[in-house]
């Protein structure tokens, strides 16, 4: 059986059951992500008794569960966060129709294109590739990120406020704006995604608190993007998208754009 090893000196096989290296993308994360997702577990499995259960909070359920196994993947380099990303997106896709979130739909749909079916196309190499080449933004990048954003949220709050009924259009174009440009980051390699992932935690955490509050989603989802949250501030530590967790795995440091 055919053998290759990473640049960080990790040995993959290649003939592997894929199903097998799929469930072993689950090891080897740092004990906080573990501890953060049953955390989450417990949590949303409490929201879920207590409360009606219909198809929706059933979908919902499933949906954070994934969606938060798959932002800890991400957090943890692992591929299977394409296949997580993409059953989360559409439960996802679910809740924000029924809410009417339309464009907290676009932002799933946008997952999908940029991280979900890149990833699972490449999912035997996403591993080391995105390990392994790693960068962060200079000043030109950090201006074209910062208009860019402003940008999609002028235009799509305006759109979606003037052609959908969505009852909250610039709360949820903010979340929008920001997730589809941190979703681009991660495309891109970019360990800045994560000023911009814990920024989307936030307003999207908003966006399901109002939208609770408006009687027109369950609390599931805000408490959701309040996990998010965590995670994003958790990546800053023990992720290998930053110098600190590339030191505790023994890999290069990410130098500066050029």
């Amino acid at each position: 059986m055919q053998e290759s090893t990473s640049l960080n000196g990790s040995v993959s096989t290649k003939k592997e059951n894929y199903f097998v290296w799929l469930f072993n993308q689950l090891k080897g994360w740092p004990i906080q992500n573990y501890m953060l997702w049953f955390f989450a577990f417990g949590f949303q499995l409490a929201l879920l008794i207590e409360s009606k259960i219909t198809v929706l909070s059933l979908i919902t359920f499933i949906g954070t569960l994934l969606g938060t196994l798959c932002v800890l993947a991400i957090n943890a380099t692992k591929a299977i966060n394409g296949w997580l990303g993409l059953v989360s997106a559409a439960c996802f896709i679910y809740a924000g129709l029924a809410a009417k979130n339309y464009l907290s739909i676009f932002e799933q749909v946008a997952y999908i294109l940029t991280l979900d079916l890149p990833i699972i196309f490449s999912v035997r190499s996403w591993n080391d590739d995105t390990k392994n080449h790693l960068r962060k933004f200079g000043a030109k990048q950090w201006v074209i990120a910062i208009l860019g954003t402003l940008l999609v949220y002028v235009v799509s709050g305006y759109l979606i406020g003037h052609f959908t009924n969505d009852p909250r259009p610039w709360i949820d174009s903010i979340s929008f704006s920001i997730s589809l440009t941190a979703g681009i980051m991660c495309f891109m390699r970019y360990n800045n995604q994560y000023f911009w992932w814990t920024a989307s935690g936030i307003f999207q955490l908003i966006l399901w608190g109002v939208t609770y509050a408006q009687g027109d989603a369950s609390l599931a989802m805000a408490v959701n993007a309040l996990i998010y949250v965590v995670n994003d501030v958790l990546a800053f530590t023990v992720s290998p998208w930053f110098n600190r967790g590339r030191r505790r795995e023994g890999l290069r440091e990410i130098k500066g754009q050029e």
